[in-house]
C-alpha cells in the first residue's frame, strides 16, 4: 500500500460519521496495540486458568473505543455498536456479581469452625 492510500484510507475513517477523521482515526488505530495486549493477557490467563473477566472488558472496549467517540459527537452510528456496548455492561456487572460471590462464599468458609 501507498503511503497516498493510507493516508486516503486514514482521512477518510470519519466520513460516513460526520466526525473529524484525525481524532476517529488516531482513537481507531491507536487501539489496536492496546487489543494485543488483552488477546495476550487472554491467552495468559486461560493458560494460568484465571479469570477471562478482565482481558475480555479491555478487547471489548478496545473494539469500539472510536465507536464511542461516535456516539458522542458523530451520526450515523450502526446499531451493532449499541449491542456490543449494552453487552459489554451486561458482562461487565456479571462478571462483577460472579466475583463478589466467589469472595463471599469464601469469606464464609474462612469464618465456619471445622
Amino acid at each position: 500500500m501507498e503511503l497516498n492510500q493510507l493516508y486516503d484510507w486514514f482521512m477518510s475513517l470519519g466520513e460516513p460519521y460526520g466526525v473529524n477523521p484525525i481524532i476517529f482515526g488516531s482513537i481507531y488505530v491507536g487501539a489496536i496495540p492496546f487489543f494485543w495486549v488483552a488477546m495476550w493477557w487472554l491467552v495468559k490467563n486461560i493458560r494460568n486458568n484465571r479469570s477471562v473477566a478482565g482481558p475480555v472488558l479491555m478487547a471489548c472496549c478496545c473494539a469500539v473505543s472510536s465507536y464511542v467517540y461516535l456516539i458522542f459527537v458523530g451520526e450515523n452510528v450502526p446499531y451493532w455498536v449499541y449491542g456490543l456496548i449494552v453487552a459489554i455492561i451486561v458482562y461487565a456487572i456479571y462478571s462483577t456479581l460472579q466475583s463478589v460471590k466467589k469472595k463471599k462464599s469464601e469469606i464464609k468458609e474462612e469464618q465456619t469452625p471445622a
